[in-house]
């Protein structure tokens, strides 16, 4: 319950405004509530949920990794 509850919380919050859709804090809770999804297929596996929350996760740390570039070669000064 508790992934679910992140992962639909923090696309009503991107929805709604109150979270950028770049920002570290709505992929950091995308992976949180993806991992919790995943680990709750221990009790009862299923491939199609295990596929989809693996992909999250990785669009998650790929938007992570866009940011933190972006965020770097804003930082470094231009040469000339």
């Amino acid at each position: 319950m508790l992934g679910t509850f992140l992962v639909v919380g923090s696309y009503f919050l991107l929805q709604s405004g109150r979270l950028s859709g770049t920002g570290l804090p709505y992929q950091l809770i995308n992976i949180a509530g993806s991992s919790c999804i995943l680990v709750s297929l221990v009790g009862g596996f299923n491939l199609a949920v295990a596929l989809l929350q693996c992909t999250w996760i990785v669009i998650s740390l790929y938007g992570i990794a866009r940011g933190w570039r972006q965020r770097h070669s804003a930082a470094k000064p231009s040469p000339g």
